[in-house]
């Protein structure tokens, strides 16, 4: 039995979720296990990396599975390719240790999120980032997300149903840069919770539109309550940039220089 790791991208507007779901056959763990196995020739389950909610996309989501089946990395990749939809591709395979968990092993994860900050919208960033008319402002923002860094609960962050057994998680970093109607918030941490990154970017939105004091952050954070941050954005300015591993498992870093969406 060998065990490999890939790198999947995925454009997630037309699928719910990745995670595999009962009511439905339309995800993207489904439609990728099937691809795999049918080039296997056996069943092939995955593990990966963060499960993405529907509508949000990847940049390198990283699985593991094992098999019994022989194939040259070309006839993975290449293979599986020609089966999966054009929305779904394998950017890399490669075989690992046994030891090596596409979850488990993570010690970082990235998501960027795309706001188009103008106001009027956009046909070549529909679904591909979100639209916010209000003007923003950026110091503001990246003030009032400097609370954030650090290991603390963010039940505040935290969506109805996350099934975490803990509210704790560790932001490493928050960026937030704009490039003309562009604005970009990259969050890195050890793990999320459900609904985080976009209750976090929300709440940002909301200090920067409304010129609100950078400190009363800390007091939605400090309050535990999830009533006391801002809505959760939409699904669709959401990418997962990919996971961080020890250098042991030799796993490519992800394309955090990457142009996500187009002319930005």
């Amino acid at each position: 039995m060998k065990r490999f790791a890939a790198s999947i991208e995925y454009f997630g507007s037309n699928y719910s979720g990745w995670q595999k779901q009962k009511q439905t056959s339309n995800t993207i763990q489904e439609k990728i296990e099937e691809a795999l196995s049918s080039i296997a020739n056996e069943d092939i389950k995955i593990v990966c990396a963060g499960r993405t909610d529907a509508g949000v996309h990847a940049i390198s989501q990283v699985i593991h599975f094992d098999t019994e089946a022989i194939r040259l990395k070309k006839a993975w990749i290449q293979g599986t390719n020609s089966l999966l939809p054009n929305d779904i591709s394998i950017n890399w395979i490669k075989n690992v240790d046994q030891s090596f968990n596409a979850r488990f092993s993570a010690l970082n994860r990235t998501y960027k999120y795309i706001v188009f900050n103008k106001t009027s919208n956009s046909i070549i960033h529909s679904n591909r980032a979100t639209l916010v008319k209000e003007k923003l402002d950026i110091d503001i923002m990246n003030k009032a997300s400097q609370f954030l860094i650090g290991e603390n609960d963010f039940s505040s962050f935290r969506a109805a149903g996350c099934q975490s057994k803990t509210p704790m998680r560790n932001i490493k970093d928050i960026k937030i840069a704009k490039k003309k109607n562009t604005i970009i918030f990259e969050i890195s941490a050890n793990a999320f919770l459900f609904n985080m990154v976009r209750i976090i970017i929300g709440t940002l939105i909301n200090f920067g539109a409304n010129n609100l004091d950078p400190n009363l952050m800390k007091s939605i954070l400090d309050s535990k309550d999830r009533k006391k941050a801002s809505k959760t954005l939409d699904s669709s300015g959401l990418y997962f940039i990919g996971p961080e591993y020890p250098v042991e498992f030799k796993i490519p870093s992800p394309p955090k220089k990457r142009q996500i969406v187009p002319y930005i």
